[in-house]
């Protein structure tokens, strides 16, 4: 049974991709995700406002270096060098130990300095960078457009460096979806992760404080990238991975009918266990053998290319019979 799958390009041996988290910022994770049959792994993000936090913090536990302008500029280029450092041998390390594609993921908010150092993560064996872009709507005299426009930035900046794969893992939080997943694919990315899962604030009634809630996403949660999937999945040139809510066999068989040329799982991992892969790998199979299905590319984008899928995707509202 042919479980290989391509994407961005890169020849993935299942369709299962490890996402980015504190979970592939370790090593030893990593190597587990390897032996226990991931296709791909995108490692823990490089963010860029860290790295300007960094060097803010340095800066305030001496009051010299405000006198010191040099000292400054010293520390800004220590703090962006250590966090990537620790990237680059990352990257090294996981391209030493396993034999499938290591994609390095960069957390940005904007097209300034940062790009040329994706050209390191290229020289440190990375197969592919993730874009994990997130320009959230908060200011009012940002308009929708220029927040649109600072994503194709983003891409095409970081284009200009490097020679390999480039994707973006984008939200939902765009008033017109389909038009900036076109922008983008006609700016040359070669993938496209939908979606993001962003950090989601709840407040404690009893503390009256804010917490931290819905850490990890529930099952549910996968057909909200299902339907965008399988609406631009015939409509465009890059390759599309799925993400969110994705916790077993069943949700990756969905978004690959939905034509996802892979899918990135996280969270159910940190519910069973990096060893679950493996079972993913084991139902899907299963899976498979039942429909009579002997490769991946045998059903791929098969309910998505359906002639009355697309209006069923774009339905909004409930038929007055279904409530």
């Amino acid at each position: 049974m042919d479980f290989s799958t391509e994407y961005m390009g890169l020849k993935l041996k299942n369709p299962i991709i490890v996402s980015s988290s504190k979970l592939t910022g370790d090593i030893n994770n990593i190597k587990k995700c390897a032996d226990v049959g991931a296709g791909a792994i995108v490692l823990r993000s490089l963010f860029e406002e860290q790295l300007i936090a960094d060097s803010n913090a340095l800066m305030d536990q001496d009051i010299k270096y405000f006198w010191f302008p040099e000292a400054i500029e010293h520390i800004n280029k220590y703090s962006k060098e250590y966090g990537l450092n620790q990237t680059l041998d990352l990257i090294k390390e996981a391209k030493a130990y396993a034999n499938i594609p290591i994609i390095a993921s960069i957390n940005c908010i904007s097209a300034h300095e940062w790009p040329q150092f994706a050209k390191k993560l290229e020289d440190a064996g990375a197969d592919a960078i993730e874009l994990n872009i997130a320009i959230f709507p908060f200011d009012i005299y940002v308009s929708c457009g220029d927040i649109a426009d600072k994503y194709i930035e983003i891409v095409e900046k970081v284009k200009k460096y490097v020679n390999i794969p480039v994707s973006v893992k984008m939200g939902s939080y765009f008033t017109n979806l389909l038009q900036i997943a076109h922008r983008m694919d006609r700016a040359d990315v070669d993938g496209l992760v939908m979606f993001n899962r962003y950090y989601r604030p709840d407040i404690d009634i009893e503390t009256e404080t804010i917490v931290r809630a819905n850490i990890l996403s529930s099952p549910l949660e996968v057909t909200r990238s299902l339907r965008w999937v399988a609406l631009l999945s015939p409509q465009l040139n890059c390759d599309i991975a799925a993400g969110t809510g994705i916790h077993d066999y069943s949700g990756v068989v969905k978004q690959l009918l939905a034509g996802a040329a892979a899918t990135q799982i996280c969270s159910t991992l940190y519910n069973n266990g990096i060893s679950y892969i493996d079972t993913i790998l084991f139902d899907l199979g299963k899976w498979m053998q039942k429909h009579n299905y002997k490769s991946i590319s045998e059903f791929q984008g098969k309910v998505a290319n359906k002639e009355e899928s697309s209006q069923k995707f774009e339905r909004m509202q409930f038929l007055r019979n279904e409530i």
